[in-house]
């Protein structure tokens, strides 16, 4: 399978990672190394996430990395990466509305 990143999960990698780095430069980058691994996995494990609760979609999944949840759709061929969220925050309706 194919594995793409949306233009806003790519802002929402850059946006934790730039904020983490305010105090701790390399742990920004080993958290983003550690992001971009768990993606990776999912290539082979395109079902091991659980569905989105505010979505309640089957194509649209999650899975968890420490604190964030990494949320992706489930296609024929691809697996797009939507966004990344702190596991405190839902999703909002412009989110919901673009999937």
């Amino acid at each position: 399978m194919k594995l793409t990143w949306t233009e806003l999960a790519i802002e929402k990698l850059e946006e934790y990672a730039d904020y983490i780095a305010l105090d701790k430069p390399l742990a920004a980058l080993k958290w983003t190394e550690t992001i971009q691994k768990s993606v990776r996995k999912l290539k082979r494990f395109p079902r091991i996430g659980r569905e989105v609760p505010e979505i309640k979609r089957v194509d649209i999944l999650e899975i968890f990395e420490g604190n964030y949840r990494i949320i992706y759709r489930i296609e024929s061929e691809r697996i797009s990466i939507l966004t990344i969220r702190h596991c405190k925050q839902l999703l909002n309706e412009k989110d919901k509305n673009n999937w």
